[in-house]
């Protein structure tokens, strides 16, 4: 099960930023993103009640959510797509990979796990892997907008793995992930509404079918499908062994783009993608526990 939640995760999440290139023009930040998150949060709760699965967060969990749409499905993602004007996808899909070591470093924080050898070396093994896929980027990048851009892309990480940490308590909570990302899509969607208003952004119509096609793909597999697959192993198997799969997101956009942007391989590329599978197989691989010997 653990395994079918990680490769849908990755392979959804992997091809979403070909659909957030897709977005970018004349339709303001602020506008794509309510637009994804107040579809997908739509369909999600209109899901849910048919399911008869739909309920209100208690009183004492509203704030959590809040906090959770805050994190997850706002103020991230409008770090991400600001971002993406100053860098390429590919670096910035280099910095979202390192939310494994944020999700250490914030569980050590806020729960007091232990952050081990083996997290931190995974974690070292995946960023710098998917840092040489993506190299080149960062040579040809101009520094004042790369600086801007790394900027945002981190804070943007900072708040997806803060939201990862309020998941963390909303399931031990006893909260349903279904239910917590549901309401947060929606009170995420909320709240990029009132930002629109306070800011006076003009609202655009999507302005064609590529546009609008994105938008779908973003706002249902990429929010309401893979939201639930990584927050389900975020309860199973907790938030810093869940957030590698965040390393493998730029290899399947690595992927995507040799087969249809023409991306071009070199010895870099293929020694990080090496390394990013390490890093995977010594985050996940289980080590055989030494016997105990018997008491005499």
């Amino acid at each position: 099960m653990n395994l079918l939640l990680f490769a849908t995760t990755v392979l959804i999440w992997g091809s979403t930023w070909i659909a957030i290139a897709f977005q970018v023009g004349p339709v303001p930040v602020l506008v794509s993103v309510f637009y994804r998150f107040a579809l997908a949060g739509a369909v999600y709760l209109v899901l849910l009640a048919a399911l008869g699965r739909l309920r209100l967060p208690s009183r004492r969990d509203q704030p959590w959510v809040l906090a959770q749409a805050l994190c997850l499905f706002c103020l991230n993602f409008l770090c991400f797509y600001a971002s993406a004007r100053y860098i390429p996808s590919g670096l910035l899909s280099v910095v979202f990979s390192l939310a494994s070591i944020f999700n250490a470093v914030n569980a050590r924080i806020f729960f007091g796990d232990a952050i081990s050898g083996r997290t931190v070396l995974a974690a070292m093994l995946g960023a710098g892997g998917v840092a040489l896929l993506f190299g080149g980027d960062l040579a040809q990048a101009e520094a004042a907008g790369t600086l801007r851009g790394l900027a945002l892309a981190g804070l943007g990480t900072m708040f997806f793995s803060l939201g990862n940490m309020v998941s963390r308590r909303n399931s031990a909570a006893g909260l349903p992930p279904s239910i917590a990302t549901a309401w947060g899509m929606a009170y995420g969607a909320l709240a990029l509404a009132g930002l629109i208003a306070l800011t006076g952004t003009p609202v655009v119509a999507p302005p064609d079918a590529r546009y609008l096609g994105a938008l779908l793909y973003l706002a249902l597999p990429g929010s309401v499908l893979a939201f639930t697959t990584y927050l389900l192993m975020v309860a199973r198997i907790g938030s810093s062994r869940a957030a590698y799969a965040t390393v493998l997101f730029p290899i399947v956009a690595l992927v995507l783009s040799t087969l249809f942007e023409g991306y071009v391989w070199h010895w870099t590329g293929f020694v990080g993608l090496g390394l990013a599978m390490l890093g995977n197989v010594v985050m996940f691989a289980r080590v055989p526990r030494r016997p105990v010997p018997a008491q005499p």
